[in-house]
C-alpha cells in the first residue's frame, strides 16, 4: 500500500519540486484548493481533499480538512490494534506525511489590513493538522518549513528518516503554531484595548547567534519580535566585524538618546559607553556636533559608540578615525566618508533607518522566571516650574531641556552638567546622588562650569547637591522636585542666587 502525503501550503515556494519527488517515491499526494491547482498545473499527480473526505470544501474554504478521514488518518497509532481496527472499520486511510504552512496572518498584520481581513487570515484547519501530525510524530512526519524539503527528500530516498528527526520536526511544528497563536492573541489584545492582559503572549524569532554574551564565558543570542512597529534597532551594516552582545546593548542606548532629538532641527552627536551617554553635543552640522561630543569627554569616548543624527561627511569621518571607536551609526554617509571609515576594517559602520517614535507598548525586564513589565518612559516633563526667586533665561531653559533628555537615559542615580548644547560632565549608577555629582565634578576639574546647568533624574533629598554645584560655578538646576526637603534646596539656591526649575517627572532607570 502506497504512503500518502497531505500538502496544503500558503507559501508555495519549492512545493511543486517537493511533491514531484514524493510522487517518484511512491507517495499519493492529497491537496487542497489553490495548492492542488498549482500542483496539477505543474504535472504533479494529486487528488483533492474532498475525494478523501467525501465532503466538499465549503464556507469559502473555512471548512475543508476538519474531518475524521483526515485527522483519523493522521492521529491513529499504527502500533495499537484498537486504533488499527477502528480506521479499518471506517475505511480511513493513513496519512503519513503532513506538509502545511499557515495563512499569512503575520504579513496581513504588518500590512495594516482591516479587521475583517485579519479574521479571514486566521488559519483553523492548518494548525489543527500540524498539531495532529506533531502529536503523532512517532508515526507521522510533519513539515512546516520549506527549508526542510530537501533534507526530507534525501532522508526518504535513503530510508534514514529517524524518530529523532520526526521529534525535531514536531518541536518546530509546535513552536510554529505557538508563535502563530501568540501573534493572534497580541493582535486581539490591541483590538479590545487590553494594555496589560491577564495572559501576556509574546513571541520572538532567533535573528542571530552572537559570538558570546556580556562576557566571553556566556553564550548570547539576539531574538526579534515579529510584530514590533518602528523598532529602533533598524540598520544596515556597511563595514566592520559582527556586532556583539554588548555592542547591540550599547547601540540601543545610543539610539534611545538619539530618539530624544529626532525632531531637532540641529544635528546631535551622542557618545555611549556601557549604555550611558558620556558625551552629547548639538551643532549646526555633523562635524560641529561630533566635535562638541568628543570634547565633552575625550577619555570615556575611547572604545565607545558614536551616533549622529545626520549624514557623516569626509571631515567628520577623518576626525572620528583619530580615535578608536567600536561603532559609528548615522542616517547616511558620503562616499568619501565611507572610504575613510572603512580604512579601519573592524570599525562597525551602521546606516540607520530614520528614527521614529517607539510604538512598542512595554519596557520589560526578565528576572529569572519573572517578567517585570511597565509602560515605556516616553515623557520628559509635565511642567517647567521655576521655584526660585531667580528665573532662568532662554539659554538656560534650552539647556535644561537638553540636560533632561540626556539624564533620562542614564543609569540612576544620575546627573549631567551641560552648557550651550554640550555635556560638560556626567555621573551615573551611584547609590547616592551627591556621589554622582562629586564624581562628575572631580573627574572634570579642568573644565569651567561657570554658568552651566545641572540636570538630575530625581529629586534632591538634601541641599548638599546645591552647595557643591555652587562651589563649581553652576548657576541653574533642573530636577523633578517632590522631596520633603525641597524647601531646603530652594532656599540654598536663593542664597546663592541660582535658578532652579521643577519638571514634576522622575526618571529613574535601573
Amino acid at each position: 500500500m502506497s504512503k500518502r502525503a497531505l500538502i496544503s501550503v500558503t507559501d508555495k515556494s519549492g512545493v511543486v519540486e517537493f511533491a514531484k519527488e514524493l510522487n517518484n517515491l511512491g507517495y499519493e499526494v492529497i491537496s487542497t484548493g489553490n495548492t492542488f491547482k498549482m500542483l496539477k498545473d505543474n504535472g504533479v499527480s494529486a487528488i483533492t481533499i474532498d475525494e478523501v473526505t467525501k465532503f466538499p470544501e465549503m464556507l469559502d474554504g473555512r471548512v475543508k480538512t476538519l474531518n475524521p478521514y483526515i485527522h483519523g488518518g493522521i492521529l491513529y497509532k499504527r502500533d495499537e490494534q484498537s486504533h488499527v481496527d477502528t480506521v479499518n472499520e471506517y475505511k480511513i486511510g493513513a496519512i503519513d506525511l503532513v506538509v502545511v504552512n499557515l495563512y499569512d496572518f503575520e504579513g496581513t498584520l504588518k500590512a495594516g489590513k482591516s479587521h475583517e481581513e485579519m479574521i479571514e487570515n486566521i488559519d483553523i484547519g492548518g494548525p489543527s493538522m500540524i498539531r495532529s501530525a506533531a502529536k503523532n510524530h512517532k508515526d507521522v512526519t510533519v513539515i512546516v518549513d520549506v527549508a526542510d524539503y530537501d533534507m526530507i527528500i534525501e532522508k526518504l530516498k535513503t530510508n534514514t528518516l529517524t524518530l529523532e528527526d520526526r521529534r525535531k520536526l514536531a518541536y518546530k511544528a509546535f513552536s510554529t503554531t505557538a508563535r502563530y497563536d501568540a501573534l493572534i492573541s497580541t493582535y486581539f489584545a490591541g483590538v479590545v484595548n487590553d494594555a496589560y492582559p491577564e495572559i501576556l503572549n509574546l513571541t520572538f524569532q532567533k535573528e542571530q547567534t552572537l559570538r558570546y554574551g556580556e562576557n566571553p564565558h556566556q553564550q548570547g543570542v539576539l531574538y526579534s519580535q515579529p510584530n514590533a512597529k518602528n523598532p529602533i534597532l533598524n540598520y544596515e551594516q556597511l563595514n566592520g566585524k559582527e556586532l556583539s552582545f554588548n555592542n547591540i546593548n550599547d547601540l540601543h542606548g545610543c539610539l534611545e538618546v538619539m530618539r530624544e532629538f529626532k525632531d531637532d532641527v540641529q544635528v546631535v552627536s551622542v557618545a555611549i559607553k556601557h549604555t550611558n551617554p558620556c558625551g552629547v553635543g548639538i551643532g549646526k552640522n555633523a562635524y560641529d556636533s561630533y566635535t562638541k561630543c568628543y570634547e565633552a569627554d575625550k577619555v570615556s569616548i575611547f572604545g565607545g559608540i558614536v551616533g549622529v543624527t545626520s549624514t557623516i561627511d569626509a571631515d567628520t569621518a577623518k576626525k572620528m578615525n583619530e580615535i578608536f571607536l567600536e561603532i559609528v551609526v548615522a542616517y547616511d554617509y558620503t562616499e568619501e566618508a565611507l572610504e575613510i571609515l572603512r580604512q579601519k576594517k573592524n570599525l562597525r559602520v551602521l546606516k540607520l533607518a530614520k528614527i521614529e517614535d517607539s510604538l512598542q507598548p512595554y519596557d520589560m525586564k526578565y528576572l529569572d522566571g519573572k517578567l517585570l513589565v511597565q509602560d515605556k518612559n516616553n515623557a520628559l516633563a509635565e511642567k517647567y516650574e521655576t521655584v526660585t526667586k531667580l528665573k532662568p533665561n532662554e539659554s538656560q531653559i534650552k539647556d535644561m531641556e537638553f540636560g533632561m533628555k540626556i539624564v533620562k537615559n542614564m543609569k540612576s542615580n544620575a546627573i549631567v552638567i551641560v552648557k550651550d548644547g554640550q555635556t560638560l560632565a556626567s555621573g551615573c549608577g551611584q547609590t547616592s546622588r551627591i556621589w554622582a555629582l562629586k564624581n562628575a565634578l572631580e573627574n572634570n576639574k579642568d573644565k569651567d562650569f561657570t554658568g552651566a546647568v545641572f540636570a538630575s533624574d530625581a529629586f534632591f533629598p538634601f541641599e548638599d547637591c546645591v552647595d557643591l554645584a555652587h562651589e563649581f560655578g553652576i548657576t541653574a538646576i533642573v530636577q523633578p522636585g517632590g522631596s520633603m526637603n525641597d524647601k531646603d534646596s530652594i532656599a540654598a539656591c536663593d542664597k546663592y542666587e541660582m535658578t532652579m526649575v521643577f519638571t514634576g517627572i522622575r526618571h529613574f532607570k535601573h
